[in-house]
């Protein structure tokens, strides 16, 4: 027996936004059993169809495109492709620890405008955050450090430059 769209997220207290990148919004989603079973299903292969997944978890085509939907604009996943930078030209990745003095966020804020930077997180333990970048060589590699060494509330960074990747994957499920 098929099952109606219905109501697939359920809004309550706080959130990030975690799966987007983006700020935090103000509140959690809840996700039913079946907007659940979606994610995974787009999890496995991102290009599946609405219908494939709708037979896997017992749902219209319509039902599924408008859970997707509802998914994507609340912020709780994006579907996008994911491409290896070696082959694009992009010979240098690295991850850059770095220590501040001051506003942290205003920091991790000026670091998220710059486009070679692909991830920007505030942690806890020996840096105050982390970032991703991706560049073209060593020459503009160390250009985007200067820039980062040159934000004033910078006191220290710590360059780890990729070797290889052993493992990347967006599969940890729904939970």
């Amino acid at each position: 027996m098929a099952h109606t769209a219905g109501t697939p997220l359920a809004p309550v207290g706080r959130s990030r936004g975690a799966a987007s990148g983006r700020a935090p919004d103000s509140t959690r989603v809840i996700l039913d059993e079946l907007s659940k079973q979606i994610i995974e299903q787009l999890q496995q292969d991102g290009r599946r169809s609405y219908a494939a997944i709708g037979k896997a978890v017992g749902l219209s085509e319509a039902a599924v495109r408008q859970r997707v939907q509802r998914l994507n604009d609340a912020s709780v996943m994006q579907i996008v492709a994911v491409t290896d930078p070696m082959t694009l030209g992009f010979l240098r990745q690295a991850m850059v620890g770095i220590r501040c003095s001051g506003d942290l966020q205003r920091v991790a804020d000026e670091l998220a405008g710059m486009e070679e930077i692909d991830y920007v997180v505030i942690t806890a333990g020996s840096f105050d955050l982390l970032i991703e970048l991706v560049c073209e060589d060593d020459e503009r590699l160390l250009e985007i450090l200067g820039r980062v060494r040159a934000i004033p509330s910078v006191t220290t960074t710590e360059t780890f430059v990729y070797l290889k990747l052993c493992k990347q994957t967006y599969s940890w499920g729904t939970r």
